[in-house]
């Protein structure tokens, strides 16, 4: 621990207060990245959550993918398979970067097969993944490695929301025969099956979700090839239908979605062209989507998003 001796001036009290276990971190802004989007585009966008304004560089993933997910840890923000510009085939690779340095993502390890399409969450310790085919994957952040099996969705389906608490973890829509409204739950630090938590309000399919530790958020989707401003709640600690939020600034789909401790973010999408726009809402207060501002360039195909902030690690 440093040792500082003497009377602070305030100006020297924020500089000390940096280099204290603990105090520096706390005081950084929460940072936010959305990775992927298009079969052949790499980039990694950052924003600080907190504040509004358009995004910037981070860095690039190691390859182009869409429909690629992510989750992340206080420190490391991971993503999770996709397709991927290299043969233009699913992929079974894991990418990370380090949330606080700006830089291109390195391997990780493989999930247990190549997916696109799924949907992931996590907690402080743990990163989820699950796969269309109803498989859910799981890795510890911190250690590199591969995935290995947690258990199964309720339902098989594609183009999920993921999300979670410290402790449970949400897959939320998708795609079977048709566009589904069901809600699964896991507990994240125990591998087993999922278990029915409720429904949406609006079946659909190719959404996005955000969380707080207490409420998740799930937005946007697709139903019937009709694209949907919907945005619907549940309490994660409670199993139970999910209820309306408000609307998104227009009706959309393929979005990416992150949140910090108080705000979640959606950006991306189709709303009848590929967007570059960001809006924001606040978590445990329902009403319609803000404006953020705009992604370094236009995203569609669910980018993937992570923030060392989120409803998976405690406050």
């Amino acid at each position: 621990m440093p040792n500082f001796n003497g009377v602070w001036s305030l100006a020297t009290q924020f500089q000390y207060a940096t280099e204290w276990p603990g105090i520096g971190k706390l005081a950084q802004p929460q940072r936010g990245l959305f990775a992927g989007g298009g079969t052949t585009l790499a980039t990694i966008d950052f924003i600080t959550i907190s504040s509004t304004g358009n995004a910037a560089d981070f860095g690039d993933l190691t390859d182009g993918a869409h429909g690629v997910s992510g989750t992340a840890s206080s420190t490391r923000g991971v993503f999770l398979g996709g397709q991927r510009a290299a043969g233009g085939v699913n992929s079974n690779v894991i990418d990370f970067v380090e949330l606080d340095t700006l830089g291109n993502a390195a391997d990780f390890g493989d999930l247990t097969a190549g997916y696109r399409y799924g949907a992931s969450c996590g907690n402080a310790t743990r990163g989820l993944h699950a796969a269309p085919n109803n498989v859910i994957n799981f890795i510890t952040i911190a250690s590199l490695g591969n995935g290995q099996d947690f258990g199964d969705l309720t339902l098989a389906r594609a183009n999920m929301a993921g999300c979670s608490s410290t402790t449970r973890g949400l897959f939320a829509m998708g795609y079977a025969s048709s566009h589904s409204d069901v809600i699964d739950y896991v507990t994240i630090n125990s591998a087993g099956d999922a278990t029915d938590f409720g429904n949406l309000t609006v079946s659909r399919y190719e959404g996005s979700g955000c969380s707080t530790n207490v409420r998740a958020v799930f937005c946007s989707g697709l139903q019937s090839n009709t694209r949907q401003n919907v945005m619907d709640y549940v309490t994660i600690a409670s199993a139970g239908n999910a209820s309306d939020f408000g609307d998104l600034l227009a009706a959309t789909y393929k979005t990416g979605g992150t949140s910090s401790s108080t705000r979640g973010v959606i950006a991306g999408g189709n709303d009848n062209a590929d967007e570059n726009q960001i809006q924001y809402i606040t978590i445990a207060s329902t009403g319609n989507s803000s404006d953020f501002g705009d992604l370094t360039a236009v995203r569609t195909n669910t980018p993937a998003g992570v923030c060392g902030g989120h409803g998976g690690i405690a406050a």
